[in-house]
């Protein structure tokens, strides 16, 4: 896969590029702000090698407050089709929603000291960078805390809402199923209730599994 960094700290960005690189993959460009983060993007558009993956930090100058993130959800309205995974001490709800809230392609959102193991991480880079979701159980427990007094889930099963909950942090039914120690089947009929009661139609055009999820996440 093809990656673009956004880290201000020197040490990180070096670190995570030679990560990546060490592991077979491209990293095309490594930045230290928000805004050249968007021009890089933008750059690399206008050549027609839009990257698959970008990997960003939340905070980056000149403030370090929301430069990074407010960049990645102006990145992926401009470019659906570009994933964005966000690194974060903390969890940022607004920006969480708001990230999330837009296009089904490819997102992520992990906490920088929750992340203790590096096949982990490359795997949740790859996974947001070919559609999937990648979501720290910590943004996810924070984001759903809200979700649950909304009666658009009331029509949900505990055992339905822990499988959203897994299905949020990205994870595959064969993972879900080993995570609820019960069978395959068992967690494919709970996925499929959940669609039919958050009124998820099949559709050649809809990911059914990230609306789901967000459906969860912004009720």
């Amino acid at each position: 896969m093809r990656v673009v960094i956004a880290e201000d700290s020197v040490l990180l960005r070096e670190g995570l590029t030679r990560l990546l690189n060490d592991r077979g993959h491209e990293v095309v460009a490594g930045v230290g702000d928000a805004e050249a983060l968007v021009a890089a993007i933008e750059e690399l558009a206008a050549a027609g090698s839009l990257p698959d993956v970008v990997v960003a930090d939340v905070r980056m100058p000149p403030t370090h407050t929301d430069e990074g993130v407010r960049a990645a959800v102006r990145l992926r309205q401009r470019h659906p089709e570009l994933g964005v995974l966000v690194l974060s001490q903390y969890v940022e709800e607004q920006y969480a929603t708001e990230l999330l809230a837009g296009s089904s392609r490819g997102v992520g959102y992990l906490l920088k000291d929750r992340v203790a193991d590096v096949s982990e991480f490359v795997a949740a880079v790859t996974r947001v960078a070919e559609g999937g979701t990648a979501l720290d159980p910590e943004v996810v427990a924070q984001l759903l805390g809200r979700s649950r007094k909304q009666d658009v889930l009331v029509g949900l099963t505990p055992r339905e809402k822990e499988v959203l909950g897994l299905m949020a942090e990205g994870r595959t039914n064969s993972a879900i199923a080993q995570q609820l120690v019960v069978s395959h089947g068992a967690v494919e009929k709970h996925v499929s209730n959940i669609f039919m009661k958050l009124g998820l139609a099949q559709s050649d055009t809809d990911h059914r599994r990230v609306l789901a999820v967000l459906t969860y996440l912004n009720s």
